[in-house]
Formats: structure tokens, C-alpha cells, sequence
């Protein structure tokens, strides 16, 4: 297949106006294809990676079956998210290992591709669960992350820490080399935060929220990664988690480089307004908000497409910004790069064409337009 007359993300972070040819599942230099897609007046970027969601159209990553993610992988793909990390919720052992055991079995032969687990919890603070469930709340336990990584296939990508609880600096030393370590609903303060990083954790979910704030006395774990040049930072740009001007003001502070745009999405994304459930918590959906009972904030009721478009238009990110922070970024975070994040000769040939108003008019996985 050649995609002719597009304007195309490249890896330097502009577009360029070029064709794109794809030999097989890869982009290629050249192919023996006559097929044409013409992408004229459109706009050609890599597919997106979410590697931060836990669910859509009624189910959930921890429904633990093969039916809920190919549900989630076909939806995602429709969305123009080709690549995902779906998060699991703090939960018992045996729930998680159900869970996980679903994740190693799925055949990844149609809808989005799965690479990876995104085990967000239970290794937390009780103080920042948020819509974690502290019923389920452990010590860091590097014993239980391995049994864990073992019954999924080794594909747990990020491990969610916070690393003020007891064992938690131990945990990172012993895990780092299998996963990525993210410091997550937690209480940390700067200088502990610092030296979690020191020990090891490259990542911050979903940064303001379940973490104390950044104030000029105390920076907390904000500041800390700031302050350190090898760690990326979550933003959910839904119009909820975060007000645009914190979203634009991360910008400044972080650069493009170091931001992940996630969509922390959970079932009630893609359905009518309602009550739903996440964690085995009830959570109420109007509009995009989703909410405990109690007025936590719930994950998201927006797609990673839609936070794009959300943080390009409403917040005025820049949209060569926010597509890198959807694509090249994310597939650095969790290291698969070489394969995944631009529109590159070797590289899978996954890319999603848009209209100058953002919309969808196709989507190629694997080189194949579906």
C-alpha cells in the first residue's frame, strides 16, 4: 500500500508532504504494491499508544475475559488508538492473576494491538487511593509483582508505586530491571520522590492528580520529576482531570520530550450517561465526568483520540506537541520505540489519517487499512 499526497508526522516532529509506503505489516522504503490510499488535504501521524486505560463500551481491563478485551482492542482501533497498555485497579492477587492470565492468552488477531499490562495498584498509598479500592492496598512486594509478571507473559510495562509506604525503595531496586516503575497515588514529598528516582522509577502517572500539589515550599513529587531529565510525566487532557492553563503551564515546565498523553478512560467511555463500575466501585457517568459516588474523580469517559483533539483545540497545545505526546513519547516511556511511535522504515506500519478538523478517515494497522 502507498499513501500518496499526505502531510506526514515525521520522527523530527514535523509534517512533511510525502507519500508513505507500507511493504507487508512494516513501513518500507519501497514495495511491489500497486495499491494507493490518496491522503490528499489530510494529515498522516503514526497510531496512537494509550498506555494508561483501563476500559470503554462497557468493559473492563479486570473483567479478566477474552471477550471485555477484544471488545476494548476493537473500540480503541476505531478511535485510531492501534497500540495499547490497558491498567489494571488494585485488587486481590487471585482477581489479578485472572486478569493477567487473560491479558498472556489474547491472540491479538484483530482490534488494537495489546503489548502490555499497565498494573496500576495495589503497591499505594491508603491516603491517595483515589478510585483504587483500600480494601485491596498492599506493601510493596516485589515477590508478588514477579509471581504476577510470570502469569501474564512478562508484560507488565509499568508497575504504579508509591514510594513513601514501607519496602518501597527495595521494591524499586529489585523490579526496575523488569518493568518500568511509575510513582503513583501517593504522598511523597520531594526529597522522596527524588530518591525513589534515584533508586530507579522513570515515570509519573498521571501527574496533579493522587499526589500532592506543587507549591513554592513544597514541590513534592511534581517538582521532583521535573527535576529530572529522565522521567516522563501522564497528562490526561480530558477537560476534567486538568484545567488548560496547568496543561499548557506542564508544557513549559516538562518540554514535549517528557509528556505522555493518556486517556485513563474506564467502561463508561463510548456509552450513554449512566452508573458503571470500575474496581468494583460504583461510578456515575454524565457527560465526560465520571465520579464515585462520593465525587472522586473516576478514571475518564474520554478516548486518547478525543484528548488530542481536546488539548490541540480547547487547551492550545500545539498539534505537533500533542501527537508526539500520543505516539513517540508513550513508546519510549515503556520501550518499544524501535517498532512502535512514528512513521519509520522497519517500523510497524500503523498510522491513522485525519481531516484538517481532526476527524477520522482511516486507520492502517499493520499495513493493513481497516
Amino acid at each position: 500500500m502507498i499513501i500518496k499526497n499526505a502531510k506526514v508526522f515525521s520522527e523530527k516532529g514535523t509534517f512533511e508532504e510525502k507519500n508513505i509506503i507500507m511493504n507487508g505489516e512494516y513501513f518500507a522504503d519501497s514495495t511491489t504494491d500497486t495499491k494507493e490510499f490518496d491522503a490528499s488535504g489530510c494529515y498522516v501521524i503514526p497510531g496512537l499508544i494509550d498506555i494508561h486505560f483501563h476500559g470503554c463500551v462497557g468493559h473492563d481491563f479486570c473483567d479478566g475475559t477474552e471477550e471485555s478485551i477484544q471488545a476494548i482492542a476493537d473500540y480503541e482501533l476505531s478511535c485510531g488508538v492501534t497500540t495499547i497498555i490497558p491498567a489494571s485497579m488494585t485488587l486481590s492477587e487471585d482477581i489479578l492473576t485472572t486478569v493477567y492470565k487473560a491479558a498472556a492468552e489474547h491472540k491479538n488477531d484483530r482490534g488494537a494491538e495489546l503489548v502490555g499490562i499497565n498494573m496500576e495498584g495495589p503497591f499505594v498509598s491508603m491516603a491517595k487511593k483515589g478510585a483504587q479500592n483500600g480494601a485491596f492496598i498492599h506493601r510493596p512486594d516485589a515477590e508478588m509483582f514477579h509471581r504476577l509478571n510470570a502469569v501474564s507473559g512478562h508484560k507488565i510495562k509499568h508497575v504504579a508505586l508509591a514510594p513513601e509506604e514501607p519496602g518501597a525503595l527495595e521494591f524499586i531496586e529489585q523490579v526496575k530491571d523488569d518493568t518500568v516503575i511509575s510513582i503513583a497515588h501517593t504522598t511523597a514529598d520531594y526529597d522522596t520522590a527524588k530518591k525513589a528516582i534515584e533508586a530507579g522509577a522513570t515515570h509519573v502517572t498521571h501527574l496533579y492528580n493522587a499526589m500532592p500539589p506543587f507549591t513554592h515550599r513544597a514541590p513534592g513529587v511534581i517538582g521532583a520529576a521535573a527535576d529530572s531529565d529522565s522521567v516522563f510525566v501522564e497528562l490526561i487532557c480530558d477537560g476534567i482531570h486538568i484545567h488548560p492553563s496547568a496543561v499548557r503551564t506542564t508544557f513549559k515546565i516538562f518540554g514535549d520530550d517528557r509528556i505522555c498523553l493518556i486517556s485513563d478512560s474506564m467502561e463508561a467511555t463510548g456509552m450513554p450517561d449512566g452508573e458503571y463500575s470500575l474496581g468494583g466501585q460504583k461510578v456515575i457517568k454524565k457527560g465526560n465526568r465520571a465520579t464515585l459516588v462520593d465525587g472522586t474523580i473516576a478514571g475518564s469517559a474520554t478516548n486518547l483520540m478525543d484528548c488530542i483533539r481536546t488539548a490541540i483545540i480547547q487547551m492550545h497545545i500545539p498539534m505537533e506537541s500533542a501527537i508526539k505526546c500520543a505516539t513517540a513519547n508513550p513508546a519510549k516511556s515503556i520501550g518499544i520505540y524501535d517498532q512502535y511511535g512514528s512513521i519509520s522504515t522497519g517500523k510497524y506500519a500503523n498510522c491513522v489519517v485525519l481531516d484538517h478538523d481532526l476527524n477520522i478517515k482511516a486507520v492502517f494497522l499493520k499495513g493493513s487499512q481497516v
